[in-house]
């Protein structure tokens, strides 16, 4: 064969190779509003910049006339590229061939990609549209699936792992995506689950859909798996490129500051009088949220998922920084079971990546009642507590109004390592509210009083004393819980200087093997 032959061969094969199942599949691809594993990827990556890897790849099966399906490849594009200049690695599943469905030598695809992530410290983009273990080759798929999910495992915490699911997610497949940093879902495309409907209807009675079983909107509202329900795929690329501009590389780098033309400070009228007179009127935290950080830009995760506390990702002075707030527009800003472990997994993602923690705290207590007991908020919300014990990132707190009960120490406290913590002057930090309080410490006194209109003003006055006493935040501040009480429109000056004067806290905990978060 002459050289000019061997090069033919090269250009045909890598053509033959970027048909992945040919061009009849993609057609079907693209009439299901999906696109193809290597369209997704130009999309995600910087233009030009993608470096493929094992695209002769094939398969080592002989069983079932398997033999006779050969496709260069193998189902899954692996390589890497950049992100706004920043290196990347990324493998995106080809529903194309074979479904999309999982392999040894496609496994060793992926395992083989995410080992020089971690050699060299780079995040994985991991795009999943697949029928699930490919049933040809038995265990020795499953064994791939295992393989995988121990990379998964080893990678937490050490390279940002972001999961993007375009398609059919079903089986052992779903729990690499689980593993993993962020989950994004394309609405009414992907779908998610352990096992399917027909499996379901037969084991269980329970006649479902798809859709309602383990589509984007269940995942996103229901169970908490998604983080993002986009619109559609190029909503979904758009939210990993954004998600990543937030994260740094690996553990050890601190995320990239940008330029921002924002005033550092902004004074912001409308905060001094956004918290109501009413205590029990409710107001959206999100907006103080919008006022306060860099150019009013909020990259909100678990958006439909336990409203009643909101977290997600925001730059002050250009630096990424975490928010956890609680949302006193839904459900009075209770914690319960759900926010708990919403806003714990958070806590723990900004914790592992270096990025500070922002708490805006408006909390009347943990929700009560036998489903909460029964379910363990206990457990739950300890994962919380010790979600925020055991961060090391620089954490600003702010207390807006209501800060009650065990629900104040969890919220980020000064006990718990809370690096400076403001308080607006509306702050009501004590044990519970003024209501109950007095009900608990004045009942026999009440009682004893005939007169209803006597009672009820002796009940005022009590509440008040009770409110001068303890439901403001000069107290905690007299003790030193709170560095200092300030000016609700002055909030964004001083957040950006609390951070900036927090840039190089040096805080390490205890050497242990791992420890035991109450799951």
């Amino acid at each position: 064969m002459s050289r000019q032959e061997e090069i033919k061969k090269l250009i045909d094969m890598r053509e033959e190779a970027r048909l992945g199942g040919g061009e009849k599949r993609i057609e079907k691809q693209h009439a299901q509003g999906k696109y193809t594993a290597r369209e997704r990827i130009e999309m995600i990556l910087d233009e030009g910049s993608f470096e493929e890897f094992d695209m002769f790849v094939k398969h080592r099966s002989h069983d079932f006339g398997l033999e006779k399906q050969q496709y260069l490849g193998d189902g899954v594009v692996t390589g890497h590229g950049t992100v706004d200049g920043r290196i990347v690695y990324i493998f995106a599943q080809d529903f194309t061939v074979f479904g999309g469905s999982l392999s040894e030598t496609y496994a060793k695809k992926i395992c083989k990609l995410m080992d020089q992530a971690m050699l060299v410290g780079a995040p994985v983009i991991g795009v999943n549209d697949s029928g699930g273990a490919r049933i040809q080759e038995g265990v020795m798929s499953l064994a791939g699936y295992a393989e995988i999910f121990q990379r998964n495992i080893l990678a937490s915490g050490v390279i940002p792992q972001i999961s993007a699911i375009f398609g059919p997610c079903a089986g052992g497949a779903v729990y690499s995506p689980a593993l993993t940093d962020v989950v994004i879902m394309s609405d009414k495309t992907s779908y998610m689950f352990v096992t399917g409907p027909k499996v379901t209807k037969t084991v269980t009675g329970e006649n479902i859909t798809t859709e309602d079983l383990g589509g984007a909107t269940v995942h996103a509202t229901k169970s908490g798996i998604a983080h993002f329900r986009a619109d559609d795929e190029d909503e979904g690329i758009m939210l990993i490129r954004k998600t990543l501009e937030y994260l740094p590389q690996n553990n050890l780098e601190d995320p990239v500051q940008t330029e921002c033309k924002d005033p550092i400070d902004r004074l912001d009228d409308v905060l001094n009088d956004i918290i109501p007179e009413n205590p029990n009127q409710p107001y959206d935290v999100k907006d103080i949220i919008y006022t306060i950080v860099d150019d009013g830009e909020f990259l909100e995760f678990h958006r439909h998922y336990a409203k009643n506390i909101v977290v997600g990702f925001v730059k002050f002075d250009g630096r990424p920084v975490g928010v956890v707030a609680n949302q006193p527009n839904f459900l009075a800003g209770v914690l319960d079971i759900e926010s708990s472990r919403k806003a714990a997994r958070f806590v723990r993602l900004c914790d592992s990546f270096n990025v500070p923690i922002l708490t805006l705290v408006d909390v009347p207590g943990f929700l009560p009642g036998s489903a909460q007991e029964y379910g363990g908020i206990i457990a739950h919300g300890a994962k919380l507590l010790f979600a925020y014990g055991e961060a090391t990132v620089p954490k600003v707190t702010i207390t807006l109004r209501k800060s009650y009960g065990g629900a104040h120490d969890v919220m980020s406290s000064k006990q718990l390592r809370g690096d400076i913590n403001y308080a607006w002057p509306s702050a009501e930090i004590a044990v519970m509210g003024a209501s109950g309080a007095v009900e608990i410490l004045e009942g026999k006194n009440i009682r004893k009083i005939e007169n209803e209109d006597e009672q009820l003003k002796y009940i005022t006055e009590k509440e008040a004393e009770y409110k001068n006493k303890f439901a403001n935040p000069y107290v905690a501040a007299q003790h030193g819980f709170i560095d200092d009480v300030i000016e609700p429109r002055n909030s964004r000056f001083r957040i950006i200087r609390a951070f900036k004067t927090l840039e190089n806290k040096k805080l390490i905990n205890p050497p242990k093997k791992h420890s035991n978060i109450p799951l």
